[in-house]
Order: C-alpha cells, then structure tokens, then sequence
C-alpha cells in the first residue's frame, strides 16, 4: 500500500472515531470517551509521521528532477504532442506547475527536465 492510499484509511478512521466520540459523549459513556479520546490521538500521530515522510519523498525526488542537467518550458505545440515528445528526448520528465513536485520545485510554467539539452 502507497502512502497516500494508507494516509486516507487513516483520516477514514480518524473520521469515524470522532463521530463515535461525539455519540459517546451525547450518551455520558466516560470509558468509551476515553478509549476514543487515546485512539484519536494514536491515529493523529501516525497520520503526522505518513505527511513528514510523504514531504521528505517528494523533496528527493525534486531534488532529483532539479539535478538533471537541461531544463526549459515547454511550448504549446510540444504540450499538444506530449506522446512524441517523451519518445524523442530520452529520460524526460516533464513537471506541471499545479502538481505537488511543481509547487515542489518553485516552476511556473509547464517545464520538461532532461539530462542533455533538447
């Protein structure tokens, strides 16, 4: 399982411990409160640790992407063909500025990364 996908089961259950917690505490029930009260806080905890180590993934492979050595935006016509593009430049990696590794890397426009000039 990708982190994203297990980062959703956790903020499911996140979701569904605090609607149990809201009835519990509608009913008084004090253990049950507290049970949820401890689960909620575990389930936070992870859910921090999965969104630092999603960051710090997604800060390598910018990095990475900025490493190479040859970039410039892309042309509409170049945009239109991506299919054609990608075959002729060997390791391309083309980066939209609306993407979480665009915001990443600071692009304002839709730029393609290669390791030679193309």
């Amino acid at each position: 399982m990708n982190l994203k996908q297990e980062l959703q089961q956790l903020n499911n259950r996140l979701d569904k411990c605090r609607r149990k917690l809201k009835a519990a505490e509608e009913r008084n029930d004090h253990e049950i409160i507290s049970q949820f009260k401890n689960e909620i806080a575990k389930i936070n905890q992870k859910v921090t640790e999965l969104k630092s180590s999603q960051n710090q993934q997604l800060s390598n492979k910018g990095q990475g992407v900025k490493a190479l050595a040859f970039n410039r935006e892309l042309t509409k016509a170049e945009q239109a063909d991506m299919g054609k593009l990608k075959k002729s430049v060997r390791g391309l990696v083309v980066v939209h500025p609306m993407t979480a590794l665009g915001r990443e890397i600071g692009v304002t426009a839709v730029t393609g990364f290669a390791p030679a000039q193309f």
